[in-house]
């Protein structure tokens, strides 16, 4: 298998969780600034020119949230649970994080970090202050969840736990106002135990050296 990523969001749910499960997987690094994901052989991979893509066997699969229950099912993990009611459970959270928690977590991320760091200027306050709202209610959601559960499912840990949390670890750097809702940060840091969660991604000098 071949996982495709860039050190961006939604490659970093997918190696945290290929890492966790410890699957024997080759890593290719994907260069944005270099424009290597609307390369032709890239977008043959995946058409849509976005990182991270899995490449198992024939089969070529896109989506961050998709690859992680590829990964979970393909080791037997119960990170994907085998009750249908959780199974469910897992389908909701999903939709809900890229729909709502993770969207506006996003916008903060990408205007506090990945804005300075391609050239395209300082922060917009604006959208700064709406998406700081947005998080606020969403993240009031979660937070009420949480309160009586260690992981979103309750008591086991699923593939849900990796993407809806998956803005948190930029939340200073990116002004996500984390430290108002106290169950989100505590079950933060319990996914901060992990160190598949601190450190997702392969060292790439250690590929290189490898090459």
């Amino acid at each position: 298998m071949q996982l495709y990523y860039s050190e961006t969001l939604a490659p970093r749910k997918a190696c945290a969780v290929a890492r966790y499960l410890g699957l024997q997987i080759e890593y290719v690094f994907v260069d944005l600034g270099k424009g290597e994901h609307v390369a032709p052989a890239y977008l043959a991979i995946n058409p849509n020119g976005k990182v991270p893509c899995l490449v198992d066997g024939e089969r070529s699969i896109w989506e961050a949230d998709a690859i992680i229950c590829h990964l979970a099912q393909l080791a037997q993990s119960p990170l994907w649970p085998q009750n249908a009611e959780q199974q469910t459970d897992v389908l909701r959270w999903l939709s809900w994080n890229s729909q709502h928690f993770y969207r506006h977590g996003g916008t903060l991320y990408f205007e506090h970090l990945i804005k300075p760091a391609i050239g395209l200027g300082g922060p917009d306050s604006a959208k700064i202050a709406e998406a700081q709202g947005w998080f606020r209610k969403h993240a009031a959601v979660l937070d009420r969840h949480l309160e009586n559960r260690k992981w979103l499912l309750g008591d086991a840990m699923s593939i849900a736990d990796f993407s809806v949390a998956v803005t948190l670890p930029y939340a200073s750097r990116a002004a996500m106002p984390l430290g108002e809702f106290p169950n989100v940060v505590r079950w933060h840091d319990r996914l901060n135990e992990l160190e598949a969660w601190r450190n997702p991604f392969p060292s790439r000098q250690t590929e290189a050296a490898a090459a």
